[in-house]
């Protein structure tokens, strides 16, 4: 068992407030913060607030706040690369359904600057049935509102103690909505116009981007991972070698706390997230979602299986380099190398990222992730992407439920998608399939049958796919 005495490490000042305590911000946020504490003056220890009440895993506090961080992957260099990092950025967890007052006294700590979470897309939330009075409010921003509201009085309204807020949630823009529900808790609970302007301009609102694929616990290694650590450790969680963490806020403010100028992360500090989020959605998501029916239809199961495979391979390069980086409006050099650290990312031989868990609604992650290059591109060009567009034939077939094999494909989407294809494959007629499929304005936000060539192209690909197999029709492109 890790044991700081033992290991000569002492915990750090509080500095920062963390809501939850997965697998993801330990990996990646703490894993961060540790490298700058041990290479850094930061000196910055956080005390972690598990929002949710359940006791099915036990305080980090059992192993006194240490961990080990297994970071597995392909560097930059092409090599396979394994770092054990003993985190020991964590002082404590406090669980806020049974510590209350003790998650309120972090409020009092005036040297605490920095608010840190990741509740899952559904933790912004706003409802009116949080009252001020509760222990705890049941939504996250209803805690976080209760907390400022006790720093705001401690503080007497004092503009200089307020926080930096960096949430993690995977929504666009997070710190703004969480401003923005954390201001409606104050209206709700008529806490004043002082502490509202005290919310707005005495704390620094980051909204972020993060991107680290965090794989967790290894529980089928535990017993090999412990062996060669020389210890036990229930709390180790194991992640992949890249990682990114984009802030928009002040940049002189945030590189200067955090201590950034002193050690190289892959941290940005920006003025505006929205490139980096197109960067993302365009290249590593876009590639996920073209590959996933185009391979799974090829007999292919995961995506570092798909990259060991040279026809689906020149398939999603040719199509992030051809088709995706050229609307992209960033360096283009930066989207080389983006794209590469995408490729080797795919490659992990630590990650079995099961393409099946990615085609999860995979309708609507087309037209998030793939559909605006296609339009951006014809729009600018009067040319459609022939393997965006394939990859939307393919992603027609998938629909019809079976691979090409015979095998029953386990289709996980809204009903109303679901029951659509069932419908359209009862038919052989691909051109009436494809453009039912381009005609859905109400899904795609524009009849694609307008886009000149795009029904024509989608039903060739579809028919081709259809009769002869995905390997035939890569031939065609």
């Amino acid at each position: 068992m890790l044991d700081r005495k033992k290991l000569n490490l002492e915990k750090y000042p509080e500095k920062i407030i963390q809501f939850g305590e997965g697998n993801f911000l330990r990996c990646f946020f703490d894993w961060q913060l540790d490298i700058l504490n041990k290479e850094t003056d930061l000196n910055a220890g956080v005390a972690v607030v598990r929002p949710i009440d359940y006791n099915t895993v036990s305080l980090l506090d059992t192993q006194d706040g240490l961990y080990t961080a297994i970071i597995r992957g392909i560097n930059e260099s092409g090599e396979v690369v394994r770092d054990y990092r003993v985190i020991s950025s964590i002082n404590r967890e406090i669980p806020v359904y049974r510590q209350f007052d003790e998650f309120l006294k972090l409020a009092h700590n005036m040297e605490i600057r920095f608010i840190v979470s990741n509740t899952t897309e559904a933790g912004i939330v706003y409802s009116a049935e949080d009252k001020y009075e509760d222990r705890p409010q049941n939504t996250f921003p209803g805690k976080l509102t209760r907390l400022l509201h006790e720093r705001f009085t401690i503080a007497n309204g004092d503009l200089n103690k307020g926080f930096i807020l960096m949430p993690c949630e995977l929504i666009d823009y997070n710190g703004e909505e969480l401003k923005r529900v954390v201001l409606k808790y104050a209206e709700l609970w008529n806490l004043g116009e002082e502490f509202k302007n005290w919310l707005i301009n005495g704390n620094i609102w980051c909204s972020t981007l993060v991107d680290r694929i965090v794989t967790g616990y290894p529980k089928a290694e535990k017993e090999e991972l412990e062996k060669e650590l020389g210890y036990e450790d229930k709390f180790m969680t194991t992640g992949e070698y890249f990682y990114l963490f984009v802030i928009q806020g002040p940049e002189e403010i945030l590189k200067k706390e955090l201590k950034l100028d002193k050690v190289n992360l892959n941290i940005k500090i920006v003025e505006d997230l929205k490139p980096y989020k197109k960067r993302k959605v365009g290249i590593l998501n876009g590639a996920h979602t073209s590959m996933v029916p185009v391979a799974y239809l090829y007999g292919v199961d995961t995506v570092r299986d798909a990259m060991e495979n040279s026809d689906i391979r020149s398939f999603v390069e040719k199509a992030i380099d051809e088709e995706i980086i050229p609307v992209l409006d960033l360096d283009k050099k930066e989207l080389v190398e983006f794209k590469e650290a995408v490729i080797k990312r795919f490659k992990n031989p630590y990650v079995r990222h099961m393409l099946m868990d990615i085609s999860l609604n995979s309708m609507a992650k087309y037209k998030a992730r793939i559909l605006p290059q296609v339009l951006e591109s014809y729009r600018r060009n009067k040319i459609i992407p022939k393997r965006l567009v394939f990859s939307l034939a393919a992603l027609i077939r998938f629909y019809k439920g079976v691979r090409e094999n015979g095998d029953v494909i386990n289709l996980r989407d809204e009903n109303k998608y679901l029951e659509m294809f069932e419908k359209l494959w009862k038919t052989d007629d691909y051109r009436y399939i494809a453009s039912s499929v381009l005609g859905m304005k109400e899904h795609w936000g524009i009849d694609l049958n307008t886009v000149e060539g795009m029904t024509e192209s989608v039903s060739r690909y579809l028919e081709v796919i259809d009769k002869e197999g995905v390997k035939k029709a890569l031939g065609e492109i």
